[in-house]
């Protein structure tokens, strides 16, 4: 019997060890597993290390093949960038023995991530220390067949000494898929650091000005700024100094002045010199090729001049004025009539309070919005009329505000005062409406700022390149402007009194404004889908619609707090869909068919070529720009001149946050759209239209845009 259990022990023990080496040889061979990299022999010495890698392990089917340069230094050791500044060598390799139908190499190019500056012995040079690694695109000959890669390196590197190396290093990509390895990321780490344009780096070239003797360079950033420099390269191999840099206090912006770092030659000028420029900050980098006239390589940016805050006040009380004539008010259209005519035969003491609450609902929006945009420029961030607008959670509480709004006109529910306000009035029963009338003018407010109107668009761009207390003088001044005929209804009550006593027709007319609510909140569904796709817009939408069907039950037999805990629900569900919508990637915004995308650095050149540029900038929850594009740029004579082959018509969508169009927009003191500017041979540095576009002012600018200078 224990010979019996022994055996069995035995036998279990040796099951074990079978399915042991089973599982470890699965894992080892029949498991998918992180690649082993495919690199070249380290080649090393007491100064440096390299070797040459790829980031695939086969060559797949494509042309070109990721390939990475690692160099690591020893502490103290330093090598050089493409410009090395006053003294070096750039690393150079000489393909020449891979450009055979052997080694299937058609060509190779040398990336360079983003350097920084070195003074040593009194001279400054750019480069990298420690650990770099040069990104390589190597086309191939044939795709699909091996790459054998055959490279001689030279490469200086200095420390107290600088010594020539030189390196030879081989390296074979086999055939087979281009799957990525374990080094891949290690390329893309130092791919991610090369000079990219704007959107990349979030820095814009603003203007240069050449005087001949120096380079003067005005730089924004979308981030704030740590420590910005410039490195200029040309083709006469001019070294230049350190830049001397005028950070602006918002750190937003950046002067760099760059001269050569030795006098130049008698007769040489930088006037006319076609130069490269890389200005780097921290992580950011921006690389740009100047290749436009001397003195201003880009038309220059029109500092709107300053003005006396007097006259920024009279022109933000005008502008506060005419918002309420501008098409951005239809949504609330419906507000400001009921708001008039259900004071029909009443008392003239209920009239000037209610249009009292009205105002002073609009007045205190406009202060929040000034202390919101105080706060974020404190802060460091982008700052716009109307830029809420772009925010897919503002747009979600305000689609939810709509319907609540539509949902009270259709008799649903009341809106209360806060129990401690409504105690300290004298008409108990005229509480609710005190209440809807101050909630009206804030909403009111909010659904006024998606577009500028005449006036206001310079009384906001005088605020926001002001101080905080010039920001509340001004916002509190619109604020002032658009509740001036409230405040002379409130002056004057039988403007409203006049109309018939409310009745029958009072319920059907708040019934027919009710729907005009809702179909503002369908607009604002529609502007969401551009921003969390439409399949998410329209489950919002149907949150909207359960939270109008449970208010309607509020009256029936069905439980009070079921009808809570439903409302609220919906509520979250409506939030979580537009919270997590926003976190998917954004779909580039589609443009119309006759217009090109907006690109501004193209600007100067199609100017320079002798054509006329038209630039729009618009977005889905302007309804100015709607207004403007609906008859004035579809006319058939403005369309035709708009899109004939001498005038270029560019469009940029400003539906969702873009930093390119918000640094054009500041770049001509302006802060909200609708704005449209034309470029032209006669009017390179570009002049702007008014927000109400008509056929007069476009015909004008384009006729004076085509003239020779």
């Amino acid at each position: 019997m224990n010979k019996v259990k022994r055996y069995d022990l035995e036998k279990l023990r040796l099951m074990k060890h079978i399915r042991f080496l089973f599982l470890l040889s699965l894992a080892t061979f029949g498991v998918p597993h992180q690649a082993f990299a495919l690199a070249s022999d380290w080649q090393k010495d007491d100064a440096v290390s390299v070797r040459l890698m790829a980031g695939v392990d086969g060559v797949g089917q494509g042309t070109t093949i990721p390939l990475g340069l690692e160099i690591e230094m020893a502490p103290g050791w330093h090598t050089y960038w493409r410009s090395p500044g006053a003294a070096g060598l750039p690393p150079h390799i000489d393909w020449q023995n891979s450009l055979t139908d052997e080694g299937n190499l058609q060509e190779a190019t040398l990336l360079y991530p983003a350097p920084k500056r070195y003074t040593a012995y009194g001279l400054e040079t750019v480069g990298y220390r420690d650990h770099v690694v040069l990104p390589i695109d190597a086309k191939l000959r044939t795709p699909g067949h091996p790459l054998t890669l055959n490279a001689s390196l030279d490469l200086l590197v200095c420390s107290a000494i600088c010594v020539p190396k030189n390196y030879t290093l081989a390296l074979t990509i086999p055939a087979g898929n281009a799957t990525e390895n374990a080094e891949a990321a290690l390329i893309k780490q130092f791919r991610d650091q090369l000079p990219g344009d704007a959107i990349q780096s979030g820095l814009l070239l603003k203007s240069a000005i050449n005087d001949g003797q120096s380079l003067t360079l005005n730089i924004e950033s979308r981030d704030t700024l740590q420590a910005p420099d410039v490195f200029i390269e040309d083709d006469k191999n001019i070294s230049f100094a350190a830049p001397i840099s005028r950070i602006a206090v918002d750190k937003h912006s950046v002067k760099l002045q760059v001269k050569p770092a030795d006098t130049l030659p008698e007769g040489m000028t930088l006037a006319g010199m076609p130069l490269t420029i890389t200005v780097i900050d921290g992580d950011h980098a921006l690389e740009q090729h100047l290749i436009t006239p001397p003195i201003t390589v880009e038309p220059p940016s029109p500092t709107p001049q300053p003005m006396p805050l007097g006259i920024a006040i009279l022109f933000a009380i005008l502008g506060g004025l005419i918002l309420n004539l501008m098409p951005c008010v239809l949504p609330v259209l419906s507000l400001k009539i009921l708001g008039v005519v259900s004071h029909g035969g009443g008392e003239t003491r209920i009239v000037r309070h209610s249009f009292f609450f009205t105002a002073a609902g609009i007045l205190f929006s406009f202060l929040i919005l000034a202390g919101i945009t105080i706060l974020l420029k404190t802060f460091g961030m982008a700052l716009g009329w109307g830029v809420q607008f772009q925010q897919p959670v503002f747009l979600g509480c305000l689609i939810l505000v709509l319907t609540l709004f539509a949902a009270n006109m259709w008799g649903l529910f009341e809106i209360q005062l806060p129990r401690w306000f409504a105690d300290n009035l004298s008409e108990a029963s005229y509480h609710p409406k005190l209440a809807g009338d101050f909630a009206t003018g804030a909403f009111a407010t909010l659904l006024a700022t998606p577009c500028t109107a005449p006036f206001l668009g310079t009384a906001v761009g005088f605020a926001l390149a002001a101080g905080p207390l010039d920001i509340l003088i001004i916002f509190a001044a619109l604020g002032f402007g658009m509740v001036l005929p409230y405040l002379a209804i409130a002056a004057f009550p039988r403007i409203a009194t006049i109309f018939p006593k409310p009745g029958k027709w009072m319920v059907w007319l708040r019934h027919v404004l009710g729907y005009a609510l809702a179909l503002t909140a369908l607009w604002l569904i529609w502007v969401l889908s551009a921003q969390i796709t439409p399949r998410f817009a329209i489950l919002v939408g149907l949150s909207m619609l359960g939270i109008v069907i449970l208010l309607s039950l509020r009256k029936t037999t069905i439980s009070q707090r079921l009808v809570r805990f439903g409302l609220l629900d919906f509520a979250l569900v409506a939030l979580g869909l537009i919270i997590s919508g926003s976190l998917m990637p954004k779909v580039p915004a589609s443009i119309d068919a006759l217009w090109l995308p907006f690109d501004e650095h193209a600007i100067a050149a199609d100017v320079e070529e002798g054509k006329v540029v038209f630039v729009d900038v618009t977005a889905d929850w302007c309804l100015t720009c709607k207004a403007n594009k609906k008859f004035i740029l579809s006319q058939d004579e403005i369309s035709q001149r708009l899109f004939h082959s001498s005038v270029i018509a560019m469009q940029a969508d400003w539906t969702n946050p873009d930093p390119r169009i918000s640094m054009f927009l500041q770049k001509y003191g302006r802060y909200g759209i609708p704005f449209n500017a034309v470029f032209g041979p006669g009017i390179p540095q570009g002049v702007v239209l008014p927000e109400l576009l008509t056929p007069k002012s476009i015909d004008e600018a384009l006729d004076r845009a085509s003239r020779a200078p």
